[in-house]
């Protein structure tokens, strides 16, 4: 090389604790070569050139510069990758029917951007893809009886849409109301066809839920530990317990605990949750398990994936860890959050769980 980089040291420290000895020095070898053709050893000039030349280099540079400090964080890479899917479901919608999906995308992501400026509630970029979804296989459908335009659709065209699916119908429902509101306020169809179509639904939560004595066998097994995974201890407990969401599993960080008070603050929540002695436990031992992995990710859940990134846990790593006892998380949080509503206040529990009035109000 011309000249050795300051971070030369750190990096061949990094790949030491975090690769394999022999893909560490195979990499150590790419970079000095990337080094060596480009001249360079500023961190952002290399990243460019390996992106371009050696996407994989690239990648582990990346999470080496970003947690090292030597580039500014990353933009938003779950925005990013979201307006990508966005992009994907529009480019499927038929061209006559195109441009009005693209500005009804548009509006969604500028209502999610200010709900987050007044420090509202946003819709999840997964609801607005939700939508996107919708309305997408409603222009396909409409397009294939004929239709060029979204001025001549009438509830008879919906009807016969969400017949395709009875199952769905308050889902997709709920996509056309939001569509055709935008669509009838900004000149594209006289009258809103939607408005006035109904999706009944029951009252109440109707899903699964663990009976008590299904409880406690639970609880034994992930108190005790033995024979049992620290994650999948940590998340059982967490959503059995606490109503932990498998979002909030995934982004928990370790800025988000507190050892002194044994607290942990759930993303999305606004109040510190004491934990009893079983999570604590249960979260140590993660924190343990994390440890020994000598990685630089800032969550408490490190996969043998993410501990080379910054990345949190995917959501099939959160369902999976509950694969032994074949329970998914969301059976362990409805039956929490059944107990809690009846215990508590619904604005307690608003509070306390970061949720809507309207999703508290279900489990009532």
């Amino acid at each position: 090389m011309p000249c050795t980089p300051d971070w030369w040291d750190a990096l061949t420290a990094h790949l030491a604790t975090h690769r394999n000895v022999f893909y560490g020095a195979d990499t150590l070898a790419h970079t000095a070569r990337l080094v060596i053709d480009t001249g360079h050893t500023d961190p952002h000039d290399l990243l460019t050139e390996a992106r371009r030349t050696r996407p994989w280099l690239g990648r582990l540079l990346a999470d080496f510069f970003h947690t090292h400090d030597l580039l500014e964080a990353p933009a938003d890479i779950l925005s990013s990758r979201a307006a990508v899917r966005r992009e994907r479901r529009i480019a499927a919608v038929p061209a006559p029917l195109r441009p009005a999906v693209r500005a009804f995308a548009d509006v969604l992501v500028a209502r999610r951007e200010n709900a987050e400026n007044l420090g509202l509630r946003p819709n999840q970029l997964k609801t607005i893809e939700i939508r996107l979804d919708t309305v997408r296989d409603l222009a396909l459908h409409l397009h294939a009886k004929g239709h060029t335009t979204w001025a001549g659709v009438n509830a008879g065209d919906l009807e016969a849409f969400l017949a395709r699916n009875p199952a769905r119908r308050a889902s997709w429902l709920a996509g056309l109301r939001q569509f055709f509101s935008h669509a009838h306020q900004t000149g594209l169809v006289l009258h809103d066809p939607a408005a006035a179509m109904q999706a009944p639904q029951p009252r109440g939560f109707s899903g699964s839920t663990l009976t008590l004595d299904e409880q406690r066998v639970l609880y034994r097994r992930w108190r005790t530990g033995e024979g049992v995974l620290p994650h999948e201890a940590f998340i059982g407990l967490a959503a059995l317990l606490h109503a932990a969401t498998t979002t909030e599993l995934r982004h928990l960080t370790l800025t988000d605990i507190t050892t002194a008070s044994r607290t942990v603050r759930f993303p999305g929540r606004s109040v510190d949750l004491a934990l009893d002695d079983a999570t604590w436990r249960a979260l140590e031992a993660c924190l343990t398990h994390r440890q020994a992995l000598h990685t630089d990710n800032p969550h408490v859940l490190v996969t043998r994936l993410t501990r080379v990134t910054t990345n949190p846990a995917s959501a099939a790593h959160i369902r999976d860890s509950l694969a032994p006892v074949g329970l998914l998380p969301r059976i362990l949080r409805s039956t929490r959050l059944l107990t809690l509503a009846d215990e508590l206040d619904i604005k307690q529990l608003t509070v306390a769980l970061g949720m809507s009035y309207g999703g508290t109000a279900h489990y009532q």
